[in-house]
């Protein structure tokens, strides 16, 4: 019997968290009546998580582990998950940390039987750093600002999303995915419910700056023309600023006979508008090797080991 909902749960070196997280689950699947699957991505761990979830998923058939060849990132490894998912109905989307409670999927599910197709959590509190809260708070709502889609302020990938939904989204082949953007960008009707974000269970957050800046950069990349059409204005503004600095040279010249003088004066200007120029190749380099990554065509992922319904399936791409 094919399972009505499915779980999909990436898992970065969650050695210390994957037990906690199984017995939650367990006691999840144990009082619902419908039949669930949980999809556990190890992605590319370096600790036992792979070794556990190959444990799990061949002793208990509720349990669908997929093994990647390596560590390709978290929504790589979420969309490697979304692939194989067999749930009739919806998938539930989550974190291994525990920061996401699994046991919201009956309000979840409640509100995908009113008609929506996507139910996303939106993180009331979230028991993280000032610093850490601070740049999220901010970030979400200047994304959602220079936004051309209608992006949900403080929701992350936690959600409950419809059968439907998810086909669309294996059809769409970005190398550089922002999944709740691309989830938002979809469409059909959606809801956020309200919960707040618990810390960790144990272990420390795989993601690091420079893997939330990367995260970030798809977001504003992939669902914003403000970067394109910001250095357009300032090259526009630039240009205005020069014909009125002529404007005023060629008055001091003409009326007062003072031509203005200043070396320093040109310094900074060559300076501010070499800057600019950076800039400007800066934001359109980041476009380029988006199309680069893009248009070599290569699979987004690889999977070196899928254990279903406890048999092993070797190297899949």
């Amino acid at each position: 019997m094919l399972p009505q909902i499915s779980f999909v749960i990436p898992l970065y070196n969650e050695s210390e968290v994957l037990p906690q997280l199984v017995e939650r689950l367990n006691k999840l699947i144990d009082s619902q009546p419908m039949p669930i699957e949980v999809v556990l991505i190890d992605d590319g761990s370096r600790d036992n998580t792979a070794e556990l979830i190959q444990q799990l998923s061949l002793t208990d058939k509720r349990y669908h582990g997929v093994l990647l060849a390596r560590n390709y990132g978290h929504q790589m490894a979420l969309t490697a998950g979304l692939a194989v998912a067999r749930g009739t109905e919806a998938i539930m989307v989550l974190d291994g940390d525990l920061q996401d409670p699994p046991e919201l999927l009956p309000d979840f599910y409640a509100k995908y039987k009113e008609g929506y197709d996507v139910v996303y959590a939106v993180r009331k509190k979230r028991k993280e750093g000032f610093f850490k809260k601070m740049a999220y708070h901010v970030f979400y709502r200047i994304l959602r600002s220079i936004s051309y889609i209608d992006i949900p302020l403080d929701s992350g990938d936690f959600s409950l999303i419809s059968r439907r939904v998810v086909d669309v989204l294996n059809k769409m082949p970005e190398e550089s995915r922002y999944i709740r953007g691309m989830r938002t960008w979809i469409g059909f009707k959606q809801i956020g419910l309200e919960y707040e974000r618990a810390g960790r269970a144990a272990g420390d957050s795989k993601y690091s700056i420079k893997k939330l800046f990367k995260l970030a950069y798809n977001g504003i990349f992939n669902f914003s023309e403000f970067p394109v059409k910001f250095i357009t204005n300032m090259g526009v503004f630039s240009i205005l600023m020069s014909l009125l600095y002529l404007v005023y040279t060629l008055i001091q010249k003409f009326f007062y006979h003072n031509v203005p003088q200043g070396f320093t004066t040109l310094i900074i200007a060559i300076v501010l508008f070499s800057g600019v120029q950076l800039i400007s190749l800066g934001v359109i380099g980041e476009y380029v090797l988006r199309i680069f990554f893009q248009v070599k065509g290569r699979p987004l992922f690889i999977v070196r080991k899928e254990i279903v319904e406890s048999e092993i399936v070797e190297q899949k791409s």
